[in-house]
C-alpha cells in the first residue's frame, strides 16, 4: 500500500487554498460568517483540505444570484443549439481534466482511482453531451389538435433548479443532475455533501472556462441542518432534486411542499438478486461480489439481498466467500486496490453496528466482515466484506446498511422468491439471474421496483429511466428523455376559432 499520496500539480494547487471558497454568481467568495470545515481523506483519516462553510445566508445569496442570472444573462433564451455548444465545451474540459478530477474523487470518497477514472468522471462528460444533444432534438413547441380551437403547448425552463447530493458518487450525480437542468436552460444551485465537496468545486473552474454565464452555476458546501435546510425552504427555487436517505428525503419533500416546489427524490434501497439454479454459479457469484463491494457497498441500488435457489445455495456461497476474502482492500490511490475505505468514521461505525445487530437477532455468519487493517493507513476507515444469512425479518435483511455486506436467503420456487423480494418497503432496483430468459423476464416484471435488471446488476445505460418507488423515491427518474422534460415548464395556449 502507500504511506503518502502524491498529488497531481493541479490537485495540489486546488487543495492548498485556505480555504477552498464558495462559488456564487460566477465568483469565488468566502463564507458569510467566515467559517470553514475540514474535508477528510477516509483512506488515512487525515485532512485533505479546508472548505468554506456555507450557511443559510450564503444559500440565499446563491439562489438570488441564480435567479438574477436566469433573468438577465440570456441563458434560458438561448437556442438549445447555442447552449449545446457551451455544454459540449464543458464536457471536453471534463475529459481534459480527467486525471485531477479522478484523483480528487478518489481521495475524497475513498473509492479506487480506477473506478473514478473509468467510471465517474467520463460518465459525467458523456451525460453532459447526451442531454445537450437531446435538448437540440426535443420539440419545445407542439400543436394540440382539438375541435373548435387553435391550441399549442410550449415548454420553458423552470428557473432555478436546486440540488442536494450525497457523498457516495458526488461527481457522477452532479453530472446526472446538472446536465438536464442546464441543457433545458435553467440556473442551478448545489449543496454538495460536506464529506465530499471537492470535485463539485473543481468543476466550477471548468464552468468558468467553458463560458457558462456567471450565476448560472452556484455551489455552496455546508451542513445539511443549516445550508441544506435553507435551500429546501427558499421560496425562489423552482425545482428540487435530492439524493439520499428516505428519512431525510421526507423532510426535504415536506419543506419544499410548503412552497409547492416540485421535488425529485432519489432515495435508498435494499436491492435483491434472485439467482435460479440454471446459472453459471462461479460467474454469478463473482458478479454479485463485485456489485456489493463496488464503492465499498455505498451504492443505494446494489445487490444486498441474495435470494439463491436452494439447490445451488451452498456452492454459490462457497464461491462468493472465497471471492470476498480475496478482495484487495487499501487506499483508493494505490494501484492494486479493489475496494477502498468507507467514506467516514461515522459510516464505519454504522456498518459495524449493523453487523452486530444482525448477529444479535440470530443471523448466521457466512463471512465475518468487520474492521480491516491496512498496514500503511492504520487510521483509515476500512471494513472487510461480510456475508450473513437467515431469517428474512432480520434487521440486516430489511434495512439499508450502505456497506459491503450482503444477506443471503434460500428459496424453493418462483413464488417464494417473488414474495421474499417484495417484502421490502424499498423499491429501487432488483435483478434476476437465469439462463431461461422467459422465466427471468416474467419474474423481473413481478418484482416491485422502479428498475429490474436481468443477468446483471448496477446497469445504467443512458437513455433508460432510473428512479425509485415506495421508500426509494418519487418525482421522476434520471438519465432519460423524460428527465429533460422534468426541468421544463409546460404552458398551453388556446384561441377560439372564428365562426366560418
Amino acid at each position: 500500500m502507500i504511506a503518502t499520496v502524491n498529488y497531481l500539480p493541479e490537485v495540489t494547487r486546488f487543495l492548498s487554498q485556505k480555504p477552498v471558497k464558495l462559488f456564487i454568481g460566477g465568483k469565488w467568495v468566502d463564507a458569510s460568517e467566515g467559517g470553514a470545515f475540514d474535508v477528510i481523506d477516509p483512506g488515512t483519516g487525515s485532512t485533505l483540505a479546508s472548505v468554506a462553510e456555507g450557511k443559510g445566508s450564503d444559500i440565499d445569496k446563491a439562489v438570488a444570484s441564480a435567479r438574477q442570472a436566469f433573468q438577465n444573462t440570456g441563458w434560458p433564451n438561448m437556442t438549445p443549439q447555442e447552449r449545446s455548444v457551451i455544454l459540449h465545451k464543458l464536457a471536453d474540459l471534463v475529459d481534459k481534466h480527467l486525471e485531477p478530477l479522478a484523483q480528487l474523487e478518489s481521495l475524497d470518497v475513498g473509492k479506487p482511482l480506477a473506478q473514478s477514472t473509468a467510471g465517474d468522471i467520463p460518465t459525467t462528460s458523456m451525460t453532459l453531451r447526451w442531454f445537450a444533444d437531446l435538448a437540440v432534438h426535443t420539440r419545445l413547441r407542439e400543436p394540440i389538435g382539438v375541435s373548435g380551437f387553435e391550441s399549442w403547448q410550449v415548454r420553458y425552463p423552470r428557473g432555478v433548479a436546486a440540488f442536494i447530493l450525497p457523498w457516495n458518487f458526488p461527481f457522477l450525480l452532479l453530472g446526472w443532475s446538472f446536465s438536464p437542468a442546464l441543457a433545458a436552460g435553467n440556473a442551478v444551485v448545489l449543496k454538495p455533501a460536506e464529506n465530499t465537496p471537492l470535485s463539485s468545486l473543481y468543476f466550477c473552474q471548468l464552468c468558468e472556462e467553458a463560458g457558462i454565464p456567471p450565476g448560472i452555476v452556484n455551489v455552496v458546501p455546508g451542513y445539511g441542518e443549516e445550508a441544506g435546510l435553507a435551500l429546501t425552504r427558499n421560496p425562489q427555487i423552482n425545482h428540487m432534486g435530492f439524493t439520499g436517505s428516505p428519512e431525510v428525503g421526507k423532510l426535504v419533500a415536506e419543506s419544499c411542499g410548503r412552497n409547492l416546489v416540485p421535488t425529485k427524490l432519489e432515495l435508498g434501497g435494499k436491492g435483491a438478486a434472485v439467482i435460479f439454479d440454471d446459472v453459471d454459479i462461479d460467474n454469478v457469484a463473482d458478479q454479485l461480489v463485485s456489485a456489493v463491494t463496488l464503492n465499498s457497498g455505498q451504492v443505494c441500488c446494489t445487490a444486498t439481498r441474495w435470494l439463491v435457489h436452494k439447490s445451488i445455495h451452498d456452492k454459490l456461497i462457497d464461491r462468493a466467500v472465497a471471492k470476498m476474502e480475496a478482495v484487495k482492500i487499501g487506499h483508493g490511490i494505490a494501484n492494486e486496490t479493489e475496494m477502498g475505505p468507507v467514506v467516514s468514521e461515522v459510516q464505519l461505525k454504522r456498518v459495524l453496528s449493523y453487523l452486530d445487530k444482525g448477529k444479535a437477532e440470530g443471523a448466521t455468519t457466512l463471512l465475518e466482515g468487520g474492521v480491516a487493517t491496512v498496514a500503511d493507513s492504520p487510521n483509515g476507515y476500512y471494513v472487510k466484506p461480510g456475508l450473513l444469512g437467515g431469517d428474512p425479518q432480520n434487521v440486516c435483511a430489511r434495512e439499508e446498511i450502505f456497506g459491503p455486506v450482503a444477506y443471503v436467503m434460500p428459496f424453493n420456487d418462483e413464488e417464494e422468491a417473488v414474495n421474499l423480494v417484495n417484502m421490502s418497503n424499498y423499491g429501487l432496483a432488483n435483478s434476476v439471474w437465469s439462463n431461461n430468459l422467459d422465466r427471468a423476464k416474467s419474474v423481473a416484471e413481478r418484482l416491485v421496483a422502479a428498475n429490474s435488471w436481468i443477468n446483471g446488476h448496477n446497469l445504467f445505460p443512458i437513455g433508460i429511466p432510473y428512479g425509485g418507488c415506495n421508500l426509494s423515491g418519487m418525482g421522476g427518474g434520471v438519465n432519460s428523455p423524460e428527465t429533460l422534460l422534468d426541468y421544463l415548464r409546460p404552458q398551453s395556449f388556446v384561441r377560439v376559432l372564428d365562426d366560418e
